[in-house]
Order: C-alpha cells, then sequence, then structure tokens
C-alpha cells in the first residue's frame, strides 16, 4: 500500500509479453494467419495485441525461445470450438502429460483436464490445450471447469 491507501499494482491493469520473437514479421504472420489477431499499435521493438480487457506484447529478441513452460494464455468459453477453430487455421496442438506440473491427466485430442488450475476465481480447475507459435514458445488455451 502507498501512503495514500492505494496499491497501484494492484489498481493497475495486467499487460503480459507474448514471447520474444527472433523474426518478427514470421510471429505477425503466425499470429494474423493462424490465431486471427492484427496488432493494435506497431513499434520498431515489436507488436501490440489487443483481446478482450487485456494487452499482449510481442517483442523482438536476439534470445531463443524458452519453450519449456507457457508463455502466454486465453481463457475461453468453449474450449473444444476454440481448439478446432485453432487446428483449421493449422495451429498443432501438443499431445502429453501435464500431470507432472500441472496435476493434470494425458492430454486427449489436444485437451487435457486439470485439476486445481486456476485460470478465473471459483474454478475448481480448468481444460487446457497448447501449441507452439512460429518461434518455438509454448502458448495455451483454457476453460475453467465449475
Amino acid at each position: 500500500m502507498t501512503s495514500r491507501g492505494r496499491n497501484p499494482l494492484a489498481d493497475g491493469r495486467v499487460a503480459t509479453g507474448l514471447p520474444p520473437a527472433r523474426d518478427l514479421e514470421r510471429a505477425r504472420r503466425f499470429c494474423s494467419e493462424k490465431l486471427g489477431l492484427e496488432p493494435v499499435d506497431e513499434r520498431p521493438c515489436g507488436l501490440l495485441y489487443r483481446c478482450a480487457s487485456g494487452e499482449s506484447q510481442l517483442f523482438r529478441s536476439a534470445g531463443a525461445a524458452p519453450g519449456t513452460f507457457t508463455q502466454t494464455s486465453w481463457q475461453v468459453d468453449d474450449i473444444e470450438t476454440a481448439v478446432s477453430e485453432l487446428r483449421h487455421r493449422g495451429v498443432v496442438f501438443e499431445e502429453f502429460e501435464p500431470a507432472a506440473v500441472y496435476g493434470g491427466g494425458r492430454t486427449e485430442d489436444g485437451i487435457a483436464e486439470v485439476e486445481g488450475h486456476f485460470r478465473s476465481t471459483g474454478a475448481r480447475g480448468d481444460r487446457d490445450a497448447w501449441f507452439r507459435d512460429s518461434e518455438g514458445n509454448m502458448l495455451s488455451i483454457g476453460q475453467p471447469r465449475y
């Protein structure tokens, strides 16, 4: 808390950084063609995307993509429809056992049931699906389970 009684971070809006891109134009094409997202602002160092009330920045980087953990995640209302639409656009979903990290079972048709994972308040877990972007970064979509 500040001396004025407010917490500037708790009162602020969160903007995430979408994973780094070695090739910004390739990453832009992936976001456009595969995810259906267009930037709302462009700078030499990166692109800004807006989804619902959140923002995500895709930034140019010479570093390697971490690829070992989720970099950016979207919450959706219907994960089956989202997975189907993204597959139609050419997105390939990961098939693995997230149990060791997330407490879930093996993915089935790209979707895992994950107990105790929280996407929103009051959820008992979620249904998640992971995929990689054009730079090898891990991204995910999920639907809360109530």
